[in-house]
């Protein structure tokens, strides 16, 4: 196996030189490349990734001031500054040695020189511009890395049924290293999901990266996420790393993954298959490793329909597949969560911890919650920022009934319009009787079956818990 690394760029008016150098240096290095005219380096440098220059001080017959190998390393340096130069001066004029070292170049070799001080000198000079690319590199995947933070320090809370379900799988599923999709409505906490995939994996000690599939533009795509060379399209002023290079190594979560068009699905899986991404502006593809999660808002029926989502795809991202249950089916989590907010906000704004009053968990409970709990959060940190009451009371939580039913009146019969008197419209205490009634009778019924009586009502099993509740049944 060839094990030799680095490529070599020589610069030099003298033919004899490049000769030697050609023959010294391609025994120890993958590649050499030899230049007679410096006009031609910038072309060079665009068409090869090279780590190396050995670059003359001066070019023409009676040159020996050495300005021009100083202003072709400016040049040099200027196209690519991580590039390592080493000088070749055939006087070894101390003077000139130091102004190139001052204006960047890494080191210098005189002619005649010494076979094992040019090996040693270039296989230094690749080492150091390898460093520089890898320190770069880091740089930037801490640029990405901050720009893509979302805030950290959320803790699951739950001890439902339902949770300790979602809670197993992940604990299965975290140390395999296999692609998890998981499903389920906006505000469920998705990305806390993935987040303790990634604590409890063999990854944890690396990247942790969350990407927002749906705030990324068609036009941006491939930038975003598989990284772009300097001048790949307009604006593109530096190397950038996409999102696969910057969590190379951890764990690359892709959020809202069903609002990724079709067209662009197909490149989404060719990296995920090949486990390898081609930047924008490059010809070279750059091997990945990192564990692939993704979640969506979209139902299981949608992910079907190949019309919409590659089923090929869809296949490469759910071998394990995680439902995150709604709020409203989590009612044994409401509460310990709502005080988890209280507390949390109350602190966050100085202000003495508050309780809720019996009415306000009741509402709390009995509360749909559309938005999940996302919308639980802002329920709560509006609370305590607006109410002055020792505790938190319903009207504090601000909860718009979505079960609010409007009774109308029958029609009046064209007949006898206008004799026919108005039927009269149940109270809201009355309401409550009748509810309470039928499910006591439905409940005794079935034996005190919950998913049976539940699916005679024609309701959910938490709804059914909350009506229970609410009449203290």
């Amino acid at each position: 196996m060839d094990e030799r690394q680095g490529q070599i760029l020589i610069v030099d008016d003298d033919e004899d030189i490049l000769t030697a150098g050609r023959i010294l240096l391609r025994r120890r290095f993958a590649g050499v490349v030899c230049c007679r005219r410096p006009e031609e380096v910038p072309a060079l440098l665009e068409q090869h990734n090279f780590d190396a220059v050995l670059l003359d001080m001066n070019f023409g017959p009676g040159e020996s001031s050495g300005e021009q190998g100083l202003e072709w390393l400016g040049r040099i340096l200027a196209i690519d500054p991580l590039l390592a130069v080493v000088m070749i001066t055939a006087h070894g004029g101390v003077d000139t040695v130091v102004e190139a070292m001052r204006n960047g170049a890494t080191d210098f070799v005189a002619k005649p020189w010494s076979n094992e001080k040019v090996v040693a000198t270039m296989s230094a000079a690749v080492r150091l511009h390898q460093s520089r690319v890898e320190s770069a590199s880091l740089r930037s995947a801490n640029r990405v890395l901050a720009e893509a933070a979302v805030a950290g320090g959320n803790m699951i809370i739950g001890d439902s049924v339902e949770m300790r379900d979602v809670l197993s799988l992940v604990a299965k599923a975290a140390p395999t290293d296999v692609n998890v999709l998981i499903l389920g409505e906006n505000g469920t906490g998705k990305e806390l999901i993935a987040r303790e995939l990634h604590r409890q994996s063999t990854r944890s000690d690396r990247l942790f990266l969350s990407v927002d599939m749906g705030s990324i533009s068609e036009s941006l795509f491939e930038s975003e996420l598989f990284g772009h060379r300097k001048g790949a399209f307009t604006g593109a002023n530096e190397d950038r790393p996409g999102r696969f290079q910057a969590a190379n190594g951890g764990t690359l979560f892709l959020d809202e993954i069903g609002n990724v068009p079709l067209h662009l699905q197909a490149k989404l899986l060719g990296a995920l298959e090949q486990r390898r991404v081609t930047p924008l502006g490059s010809d070279r593809a750059q091997n990945i490793d990192v564990r692939v999660i993704s979640a969506t808002n979209a139902s299981v029926d949608a992910l079907a329909d190949a019309d919409r989502f590659r089923q090929d795809l869809l296949f490469r991202l759910n071998t394990v597949e995680i439902t995150l249950p709604p709020l409203r089916e989590r009612i044994d989590d409401i509460l310990p969560i709502a005080n988890h907010f209280a507390d949390l906000y109350s602190r966050k704004y100085k202000q003495r911890v508050r309780a809720f009053s019996p009415a306000a968990r009741a509402a709390l409970i009995d509360y749909e919650w559309p938005g999940n709990v996302r919308a639980l959060r802002h329920a709560i940190e509006r609370a305590v920022i607006l109410t002055s009451n020792e505790y938190l009371e319903p009207a504090d939580l601000q909860l718009r009934d979505p079960e609010t039913t409007h009774v109308r009146p029958p029609a009046a019969d064209t007949a006898s319009s206008n004799t026919a008197q108005p039927a009269a419209v149940p109270s809201a205490q009355s309401l409550d009787q009748i509810e309470k009634a039928a499910i006591e009778k439905a409940l005794h019924k079935h034996g005190f079956n919950i998913s049976h009586t539940a699916q005679e009502l024609r309701l959910t099993r938490a709804s059914l818990y909350r009506r229970m509740q609410k009449h203290g049944i």
